[in-house]
């Protein structure tokens, strides 16, 4: 059975595991500590909406949306910043649920949609994307600005 909670600070320390091994995966250097403390100062600040997904009472995914506001629409949109399933777990579908969670949160919230970027060596999500539905932008060139 599995089940959708969105994320509290009741849940710091098995959400702190999942973003922790998410790091790992996109090749950063484990700190559990450092994860807990960023995630206790969103979601303190309610600056993100959390989907963590549930299988047999064990907390093995999760989908992290922080707001955007789109100018043609003029509302807001989500960004699905970061979407991670617990390796062992990969497969079964969680993915797809969350994502069709953060897809319902947009009614919710009466946003416009759902915005992603993820690395083009993401086999992964460069298959599951579109699946679910996602349009890949070949028009724009996204850059970053780091200090």
């Amino acid at each position: 059975m599995k089940q959708i909670e969105i994320a509290t600070l009741e849940h710091l320390n098995e959400f702190a595991e999942l973003f922790d091994n998410y790091r790992v995966f996109y090749e950063q250097p484990s700190d559990l500590e450092k994860c807990k403390s960023f995630l206790r100062e969103r979601i303190s600040n309610k600056e993100t909406v959390t989907f963590l997904i549930k299988k047999n009472d064990k907390y093995v995914g999760f989908a992290q949306l922080y707001p955007l506001y789109h100018y043609k629409a003029l509302k807001r949109q989500w960004l699905l910043s970061d979407l991670f399933i617990d390796p062992t777990y990969r497969g079964s579908g969680l993915a797809i649920t969350l994502i069709d969670r953060c897809k319902q949160y947009c009614d919710e919230t009466d946003a416009c949609g759902l915005l992603l970027e993820t690395q083009k060596t993401n086999k992964i999500g460069n298959n599951l994307y579109p699946k679910c539905g996602f349009e890949l932008d070949t028009e724009h060139n996204y850059y970053n600005w780091w200090k």
